[in-house]
């Protein structure tokens, strides 16, 4: 027999009448998040037993009335028990660079050590020898998944349908954690799988935080909306954008501020224009998406403005990024040698790369192709 925890809650969530979102075997969204956790909660051995006894009673066994009327019957075991994490994103673009940022920065969670620290369970030398403790990367189609091994066991991870963080603990053997197999221990098997997803998240790391470079990125180069106004975006590959920036690392050093004329004076040079081609009227509005995405503020009772320090940091490496490697980079991408055959140092280093990581995985059992599941 098998039971979906999900589709009973789901049924039960539609009984109750709450309000709420399918995504497969998940929630995306409930107006009521602390019911649906009660109901979820309510899966039991005895909702499971219930289940079970309903479908038995309807199969054909070898237990007369006098045997079920003495008590013999067929007794329920857990064979594998699935307890998962799915955490919703309300911006799954950036929660996707976060997953591929946890893949490269968490291949070692499968280490003994590591695997002790998700499961709460000490891992004696005789137990390392006897199992294998590993990580692995499987990719399904296009969508990649960490799996870490603990004896029988596994926690899995992936991006589910491109919105959700999902993690899943599965017990094959309810004995890897000194647990038996009847039914009545799903409650102690609930407390080694749940903390285990928590615990996984506090496991893992990241080299940087990409959703916040996201955040921090967007609201200087996005559109933004700032008391109902909506102000527009500071485009990156801009040449007026990055003229702004050069011209605010300038600025930055007047200690008396600077005002219209004076940005005006720093920002033609830098489109090759002159001065007097740049109304008041135009750099009135370049100030305005400056002041409004937080990279200058208004000298109070002035028509002054200064730098922020967010303000200045952004330009100097935004500005820099631009200049220093987006324009270096695809240049070395488009050389050409004399033959007539692209060169460059940087695409051979990809290359390389790419020959390198495969020799890696190839040595380390690792497979990073599509894998059948």
């Amino acid at each position: 027999m098998c039971v979906n925890g999900h589709h009973w809650a789901q049924q039960q969530a539609a009984k109750a009448g709450l309000v709420f979102e399918r995504m497969d075997n998940a929630f995306a969204s409930c107006e009521d998040p602390a019911g649906l956790q009660a109901i979820c909660d309510r899966l039991g051995p005895d909702e499971v037993d219930a289940f079970v006894r309903k479908w038995l009673a309807r199969l054909p066994h070898p237990f007369t009335a006098a045997d079920r009327a003495a008590g013999y019957r067929y007794d329920i075991s857990v064979l594998q028990a699935e307890f998962s994490l799915t955490q919703v994103l309300d911006r799954p673009l950036a929660g996707r660079v976060f997953f591929e940022d946890v893949i490269r920065d968490n291949l070692d969670a499968g280490r003994a050590d590591q695997v002790s620290l998700t499961f709460g369970r000490r891992i004696p030398k005789p137990t390392r020898k006897r199992f294998r403790f590993r990580t692995r990367v499987l990719t399904e189609g296009v969508i990649p998944s960490v799996h870490v091994d603990y004896k029988h066991s596994r926690v899995k991870r992936y991006f589910k349908q491109e919105v959700a963080l999902r993690t899943e603990t599965t017990v094959n053997d309810t004995r890897d954690f000194g647990i038996g197999k009847r039914l009545p221990n799903l409650p102690a098997l609930r407390q080694v799988g749940f903390p285990a997803n928590r615990r996984l998240l506090q496991v893992q790391r990241t080299s940087c935080d990409p959703i916040l470079g996201a955040d921090t990125y967007n609201r200087v180069c996005q559109p933004v909306h700032v008391d109902g106004q909506r102000v527009p975006a500071l485009r990156f590959d801009h040449p007026v954008t990055q003229a702004l920036f050069a011209a605010l690392v300038v600025c930055h050093m007047l200690p008396t501020g600077f005002a219209n004329r004076d940005l005006r004076g720093f920002l033609a040079p830098l489109l090759g224009l002159p001065a007097e081609s740049m109304t008041p009227g135009r750099m009135t509005y370049h100030l305005r998406r400056l002041r409004l995405h937080g990279l200058i503020e208004r000298i109070p009772h002035t028509q002054r403005y200064t730098v922020t320090d967010f303000g200045l940091n952004a330009a100097v490496v935004l500005h820099r990024a631009h200049a220093r490697f987006t324009a270096t980079a695809m240049a070395d991408l488009a050389t050409i040698e004399p033959s007539g055959h692209p060169d460059g140092k940087l695409r051979r280093a990809v290359a390389n790369l790419d020959r390198e990581l495969d020799r890696i995985a190839k040595q380390s059992g690792l497979t990073l192709n599509p894998v059948a599941a």
